[in-house]
Formats: structure tokens, sequence, C-alpha cells
């Protein structure tokens, strides 16, 4: 399935940024279920390409001069392979998605929501984990404008709604508690219900030897219209902007991502 993406990010400051510094992870790297056929980036300056320490594709961009207005937009074509078989280790030991963060902390709320799901989640980590992320919607049903971009597991869980972001941090905090490496996920979302889509996160697990992605927001598995860009411990590491500056005073900022079928013209 070839699928179109445009993707916009714009900040408009109310004074001049005096420089800013920002690291993208807006291009997707090839996988086994993904192949880009076509990616660029265009940006208000020069950007170095590098690939950090999780295997995804980053570009750092920096700004020395005055500007009041910065846009990002990456455009390509990516091809999807429609598999169940997951993807394989990487560069980094998935021990390493073991490791709680300041995002991804239990309490003990928590901690009784996901024990009833310990000894299947042993036996039978694929279906009970499919059941978890099942419960973990019904617990904390998808509603916008409740938590923060900054919030953690802890505090969206306590709020009881959340959107995927919300979603996927509690999910991993859950799965590793159980002992279940688990990796946060950032993309797009292909839907032929409704192609105009925002930012999607989603949630990895290490089970039978591959990463499986379950998508807790759409009670789904990640498999289908699920472009990946970046992914690491959670939001922090695969955030698609991140970055500093030195003034700008007030920050405005809006996102827009657009998925669309590839459709060729007929010769």
């Amino acid at each position: 399935m070839k699928l179109q993406v445009f993707h916009e990010t714009s900040y408009r400051y109310e004074q001049p940024v005096r420089r800013s510094i920002q690291m993208l992870r807006m291009t997707p790297a090839k996988t086994q279920r993904q192949s880009v056929l076509n990616w660029q980036l265009d940006l208000p300056g020069k950007a170095t390409l590098w690939t950090d320490a999780y295997g995804n594709l980053c570009h750092c961009l920096v700004l020395e001069n005055p500007i009041q207005d910065i846009v990002l937009r990456a455009r390509g074509t990516v091809d999807l392979i429609v598999s169940d078989q997951g993807e394989p280790e990487g560069p980094v030991p998935n021990a390493v998605y073991l490791r709680a963060t300041t995002l991804t902390s239990m309490d003990a709320a928590m901690q009784n929501f996901i024990e009833p799901f310990r000894a299947s989640v042993k036996s039978l980590p694929y279906k009970a984990l499919h059941e978890v992320m099942l419960a973990l919607l019904a617990r904390m049903p998808y509603e916008t404008g409740i938590t923060h971009v900054g919030d953690s597991a802890l505090q969206s869980f306590a709020k009881g709604k959340g959107v995927c972001q919300d979603h996927t941090h509690v999910f991993l905090a859950c799965a590793r508690y159980l002992g279940v490496p688990a990796r946060y996920v950032s993309g797009y979302l292909h839907s032929a219900q409704n192609e105009q889509v925002a930012s999607h996160a989603w949630a990895e697990a290490w089970v039978d030897g591959r990463w499986i992605g379950y998508d807790v927001s759409n009670s789904s598995d990640a498999d289908i219209g699920h472009i990946r860009l970046a992914h690491g411990l959670d939001y922090e590491d695969a955030s698609p902007v991140r970055g500093m500056r030195i003034g700008g005073g007030k920050e405005s900022m809006h996102s827009f991502a657009k998925v669309e079928s590839h459709i060729y013209d007929q010769q």
C-alpha cells in the first residue's frame, strides 16, 4: 500500500527568535514493513543528517539569524508491506526497553490495574497484551484537551482520559512492569474513513522474538496504515520536533498532517 504524506509544523513568536536549535525526527527509515520511495524536508535553513542511538534518522537544524516564523515541512511517499512478522531487534538490546522513565513510571493505581494480567501475559503474551490494550482504552477513553504534551503516564492515568501519547506511555509502563520490553513509536496513521489525521503514536512490545505494534487509541494492532518515524523509551526520544531557542517571547504552534492513498495517473 503506497501512501503520500504531507506534514507541516509551524511556530510563530511575538518577537524574533535570536537563535534556535531543533532536533527533527521527521524522516522515516526503511524497515521490514515499510519502504521509503521518496521523501524531502523543506526547512528554513540547512540541517545536518545523523542517526541516533535507536537507529532513527534525525536532522539538526540551527538557525542563527533573527526569525519570527519557523515552518517545518515533510513530504513523501511510503510503501507499506502488509505483514504480521513485526520488526527485528534493532541496534539497541531489548533489555534497555525495560527501563522506566519519568514519563513511564508506575504507581499503586496502575499496578492494581495491570496485576490481573500478569499470568496471562507470561503464558500468552501476544493475546494478553491485546487484552491489556482493550482494557486500558476502556479505563482511559480517548478525549482531546484533557492532558498536556508533558503529562506522564501517572498523570494521564489519574485523569482517566487522554490521547495516543498518553495511552502509549501507560501501556509502556504496564508492559515493562510485567517484564515485557516495550518502546514508544511516533509516526502517521492512514485511515480509509478519515485521510486527514494528526501525527500518531503507538507502542511496540517484544513478543516471541519480534516487535509487535499495539495502537491503544484505535484498539488495534499497529500493522496496517501505520508509517513509523522514530522510536525510543518515550515521547522525548521519538518526538518529531524538539528544540531550544533564545528570545522570541510567547510561542504559538500549529501542526498538521495528511496521509492519502497514492493514486497513479492512468496512461
